[in-house]
């Protein structure tokens, strides 16, 4: 048995994003649960989709001792605030050594955080632990897909384990994975020798989805490579909304000989590199896809989804963007539906209004997003609730919500599901809450970019894209870039940043 000390700190930052990640963003939790210290930290996490809860599973199975520091997560946003890094950095530290002795360290992290005053929340946070434990003992983390895994992050964890999936059906598993992998390393496995490859171009968010082309073979390709001499092998996509040095995809593993590393991250980066071209789609105006939205709904027997990519609370919107919604409005959609809009003075409209009423109001709209404006309409209360529910679906399936009053309106034949803090419509439930049935909708937009899918492509008939204003920019060429290394192309086949 080893005592593992543990803790966890999570944000996925949009550098162009207009909402700063404050320390009370933390502390509220909504899709998550919110920041905590503590022996209460297990059961906190327990039975939720998150890898720090796989990892306690795994390690207690295993007969493991953990000791809690903290652990918490905020919606992606902007830079997380210096005042609130420096607090919940100093938490996991304090812990730290309050803990000790130990015999390792996991962090639960994202990979993909920037803060006011440093590029790498990660690698920074890893430089400090290393810092105290010293360089013989095992410091151990899990990512997130979309991780701009950076050097300092590999240099300083012994190990960095990351999500297979996107949608992030295997966030727990990923945990569940690194104390697999970690137990190993303490019981003398000899799988410690590192490879790590940056690839040379941004990959679109859209594109990342590990259910179509070209991920779904690339992460075959992994599944294949991984095993005997190769102890983990991980592709992390990177999170393409962060003007810093290192944005971008990268391919890490851990094997017994470093040929065997660098063999098995070689093959996986030289299979993306030559399938470059692959990582694009096509994108709609909100108008074009609504339009083929209802030709297509006329003869379906099932919804047609349309995601809301470019207003992604996932990726650093702020769910209020009203681009879709005037889309559905202007060509009179029939029995649409579209969610999560975030407006909370509009859900304390609707509960001071009560189900049944009328009330004239300027719905979303708030960000200040170019090409963005409220929504001034009647609507009709349909529903109300206070936002607190269980998930049911792959990804959320488990996690305790609470986001604030909610409320379904309507206009015409359109239901808006509104709410008052930000989460990713990925989930069913969601629209559930507040009575709106998705099963029986002709058409419904969703405010996400590839998450949705995991509970929405079962029922859905066909799943369109599309581009209007948000923050999200689906096509990363498009960004103002100042900071990402030179020759890095910022689009697939696109031109390299720095060079003329």
């Amino acid at each position: 048995m080893a005592r593992i000390a543990i803790g966890g700190f999570q944000h996925e930052t949009n550098t162009f994003a207009p909402s700063l990640a404050t320390l009370a963003d933390f502390e509220a939790g909504g899709a998550w649960p919110e920041l905590t210290t503590g022996p209460g930290l297990a059961d906190r996490v327990r039975g939720v989709n998150l890898s720090i809860a796989g990892f306690i599973d795994e390690a207690e199975r295993l007969g493991h001792r953990l000791l809690p520091t903290t652990w918490g997560a905020a919606s992606p946003s902007s830079y997380v605030t210096e005042h609130a890094y420096e607090h919940i950095a100093g938490l996991i530290l304090d812990g730290l050594r309050a803990s000790q002795p130990f015999d390792a360290v996991y962090l639960c992290l994202h990979g993909a955080m920037v803060t006011e005053h440093l590029e790498d929340g990660e690698g920074e946070l890893l430089r400090r632990v290393r810092s105290l434990v010293g360089n013989d003992l095992p410091v151990v983390a899990s990512l997130d897909l979309h991780s701009n895994t950076t050097p300092e992050m590999v240099r300083y964890a012994d190990a960095l384990v990351g999500y297979r999936t996107y949608p992030h059906i295997d966030m727990a598993d990923t945990g569940r994975r690194t104390a697999l992998y970690l137990d190993a390393r303490l019981g003398g496995s000899g799988a410690r020798h590192k490879a790590f490859r940056q690839l040379p171009f941004i990959i679109p968010i859209t594109w990342q989805c590990t259910t179509s082309e070209p991920m779904r073979t690339v992460m075959e390709l992994r599944d294949d490579l991984e095993g005997g001499e190769v102890a983990s092998l991980t592709v992390t996509t990177g999170f393409p909304a962060a003007d810093i040095h290192h944005c971008g995809p990268s391919v890490f593993g851990y094997a017994s000989t470093p040929d065997a590393a660098k063999r098995a991250v070689d093959a996986i980066a030289g299979e993306i590199e030559r399938r470059e071209g692959e990582f694009e789609g096509v994108l709609h105006s909100p108008d074009d896809g609504v339009r083929a939205a209802i030709e297509i709904a006329r003869h379906a027997t099932r919804p047609v989804v349309i995601a809301d990519t470019q207003d992604n609370p996932g990726a650093g919107g702020n769910s209020d963007t009203t681009g879709m919604l005037r889309a559905l409005v202007d060509n009179d959609a029939p029995r649409a539906a579209l969610g999560m809009l975030v407006d909370p003075e509009a859900a304390l409209a609707a509960h001071g209004a009560g189900a049944g009423s009328a009330i004239n109001i300027a719905l979303g709209g708030k960000s200040g997003i170019p090409g963005d404006a409220p929504f001034e309409a009647e609507f009709r209360v349909e529903q109300i609730g206070d936002g607190t529910f269980t998930g049911t679906g792959p990804m959320y399936g488990g996690a305790r919500m609470n986001l604030g009053p909610m409320a379904s309106l309507r206009i015409r034949d359109i239901q808006i599901l509104v709410g008052s803090r930000k989460a990713q419509l990925a989930d069913q439930a969601m629209y559930r809450h507040c009575g709106i049935e998705p099963t029986t909708r002709k058409i419904i937009v969703n405010k996400s970019s590839v998450h949705f899918r995991a509970d929405f492509e079962p029922i859905a008939s066909e799943v369109l894209i599309c581009v209007a204003p948000g923050p999200m920019v689906a096509d990363p060429g498009a960004l103002a870039w100042t900071r990402l290394r030179p020759g890095m192309r910022v689009r697939p086949n696109g031109p390299a940043f720095g060079r003329t």
